[in-house]
């Protein structure tokens, strides 16, 4: 089984910071959305990844070949972005008959991998959402079985939401039905989808099966990526938190603190991620996300995200600022 993880996207959700970074790479909880992704799938057995990257799609490589040495690694470069549909069928050659495993770039995800890595038949992962028409849509009978899916209806039949990962043992029909789908113009909102094609396999006779997640935690904007650094900082926070001691400061978990850190006289807590050797003096940080190599100094941050190689000194704000800046708040 190989698994493919389309991290092509620019991010603009989350700019200023997916200017300099891929989304795929924004810190979260002491990781990035990324490494969380790799982990959970390498720790399930999987060895073998395709990378479908674009924009700053050499920073992922980077990323992925320094932190990831024991995997085997394929990148396809999408520069023309079509959609998901698009990003998967560059991947046909590397594929062929073998199964596959999907997972969305910005999809974070508890539930029983195992299971559905050992499941007889492909499988859908889903969640129940209030409003499904911003996601794609599966319909199930009572056994499980996925019926049909459709990419954001304009009035959902079921609301249950397609969470972004796939395990599809017919990867050839797969690529057959993409096939069609692009020889036709198919799109749905101006893109080539994957809910299309694994709607022309359902019909094609392909059985799929759900399968509900525990957790899905949004990576794709500001406030709710603070939320989900937030629950997974309670979850396994304590554990990564750095040994060092900090000069007359409190720390109230669950914070992740990076290394080579220097604080003192400051308030970090609960719910802050800093990267590795940031500088804080004399300041309050709460519910935000620091990146490495940055300075701040007598500043009260709250739900802020603050980018890597940054500067700030001032007062009380809350922030949206991407890397290499430099502020003075006086």
């Amino acid at each position: 089984m190989k698994a493919i993880i389309p991290v092509a996207g620019a991010g603009t959700k989350l700019r200023p910071h997916t200017y300099t970074q891929p989304k795929a790479l924004i810190p979260l909880a002491g990781k990035t959305v990324l490494s969380i992704i790799v982990d959970q799938l390498r720790n399930a057995g999987i060895t073998e990844f395709i990378f479908v990257v674009g924009y700053l799609g050499d920073k992922i490589q980077d990323y992925v070949k320094y932190n990831y040495l024991n995997i085997k690694t394929h990148f396809v470069h999408q520069n023309d972005r079509q959609g998901i549909g698009h990003a998967l069928k560059l991947c046909a050659d590397i594929v062929g008959d073998d199964e596959v495993f999907i997972v969305l770039g910005d999809t974070l995800c508890e539930y029983d991998i195992d299971m559905v890595l050992s499941s007889p038949v492909s499988m859908l992962g889903l969640k129940k959402v209030d409003d499904p028409r911003a996601f794609g849509v599966a319909e199930i009978d009572p056994e499980g079985h996925v019926t049909h899916v459709v990419e954001k209806p304009q009035i959902p039949k079921s609301n249950m939401a397609l969470v972004g990962i796939y395990k599809i043992r017919e990867s050839r029909m797969l690529f057959d039905c993409l096939d069609n789908n692009m020889a036709q113009g198919l799109r749905t909102h101006g893109e080539f989808s994957i809910t299309d094609a694994i709607d022309c396999m359902i019909r094609k006779g392909a059985a799929f099966r759900s399968f509900k997640v525990d957790s899905w935690f949004d990576a794709g904007k500001r406030e709710t990526l603070l939320e989900s650094n937030a629950t997974l900082l309670k979850k396994f926070g304590g554990s990564m938190m750095s040994s060092q001691a900090y000069e007359n400061t409190v720390i109230i978990q669950p914070v992740r603190i990076g290394k080579g850190c220097d604080i003192r006289n400051s308030i970090i807590g609960p719910n802050v991620t800093i990267g590795d050797q940031t500088t804080v003096d004399s300041s309050i940080i709460k519910n935000s996300i620091i990146g490495s190599y940055s300075n701040l100094f007598d500043i009260v941050l709250d739900y802020s995200i603050i980018g890597s190689d940054t500067g700030i000194r001032g007062e009380t704000r809350t922030l949206n600022i991407g890397d290499n800046t430099d502020i003075d708040l006086g």
